[in-house]
């Protein structure tokens, strides 16, 4: 499906859109055009790829005229622009508003305007029973997303849910190894907090499965491993071979103790695929009779507190093996 094609990386010059990037040159796309805001990691992208298929585009998802005018003949649209920092969201919420929803909606008005083939948006496990301004926009970007897919005709919507990515940009790890190297103390908010973790790999190998398998709607979560915080910064320690130094600071913003990939109420209708969970699309309308007198039994949700839970040894075997990782340690 992508030889051959024309794909629109929205965010493209982050860490997931990187990959992205190098996957799809792997798959001998015909033309590959990354949309940011971004020009100096546009150019340090141009560089490092030096790939004539690529072509980079400035401009904000926010703004229906650079997203028209780079949506214009794409095939697919892998949709990963996004404030992603919680704070800053908590502090600036408008502007999540703004880029996580109104932004996500520019992108699949124009996708269906434009006849895309396929349109996938990535989400994340702060979508789902959200605390924070990031996880409510994101939250409210699947609903958008669903709500498009209903009424499409020719554009295939689908979403993809992960957790943490191990060392992706703003991440705990890549933060704890700068501590170190500062001969800091490592800062943990709380011990006991857990949190999913894949591999940047994974993020991108979940959203080609979606983008191979969703029909319309479908939202496709891995099912992934987690570990405590405290247990996280020891794998760290003990993998630069340094005697933990952990300072304790509290909660920050918006933070929850565990993250839930799965709600109770998408666990009734999921089924897994493979290595992921598919929750299809709602399609139950505005006959509010069903509301009243049919219902389903509610199950637990999938959250980090009761997935597979990752020992010291395990996180340092998981941590050595993962090429981010190693490259924030080499920096």
């Amino acid at each position: 499906m992508l030889k051959g094609a024309t794909i629109l990386v929205t965010g493209g010059t982050g860490s997931f859109g990187k990959q992205v990037v190098r996957r799809l040159i792997a798959e001998q796309a015909h033309e590959i055009r990354v949309l940011s805001r971004d020009e100096k990691k546009q150019e340090d992208m141009r560089k490092l790829f030096a790939d004539p298929r690529l072509r980079f585009i400035i401009g904000d998802v926010r703004d229906t005229t650079s997203v028209r005018s780079a949506m214009y003949g794409a095939d697919f649209v892998f949709h990963a622009a996004a404030l992603k920092q919680v704070p800053s969201c908590d502090f600036y919420p408008l502007e999540a508003v703004k880029t996580n929803i109104l932004g996500a909606s520019n992108v699949l008005q124009a996708a269906r305007e434009f006849s895309v083939d396929r349109a996938i948006v990535l989400s994340t496990d702060k979508a789902v029973y959200p605390v924070n301004a990031m996880g409510m926009s994101k939250a409210l970007m699947e609903k958008v997303m669903v709500a498009e897919s209903r009424t499409s005709t020719h554009t295939v919507f689908s979403g993809t849910r992960y957790g943490n990515v191990i060392a992706s940009r703003g991440s705990v790890i890549p933060l704890f190894i700068q501590q170190i190297k500062s001969k800091q103390p490592i800062t943990i908010t709380d011990p006991n907090m857990t949190r999913f973790l894949m591999s940047i790999e994974e993020a991108v190998e979940l959203v080609f499965y979606a983008f191979k398998h969703a029909v319309q709607g479908d939202i496709f979560v891995q099912k992934s491993p987690a570990a405590d915080i405290l247990t996280l910064a020891n794998a760290v320690c003990a993998l630069m071979d340094v005697q933990p130094n952990i300072k304790f600071i509290g909660t920050r913003h918006g933070e929850k103790l565990h993250e839930t990939l799965v709600n109770r109420e998408e666990l009734v209708v999921a089924e897994m695929k493979d290595r992921y969970f598919r929750i299809p699309c709602d399609t139950r309308d505005l006959n509010y009779d069903m509301f009243f007198h049919e219902g389903k039994e509610l199950k637990d949700d999938y959250n980090s507190s009761i997935t597979q839970r990752l020992s010291l040894l395990e996180t340092i075997d998981l941590l050595k093996t993962n090429t981010e990782v190693l490259e924030c340690l080499r920096s």
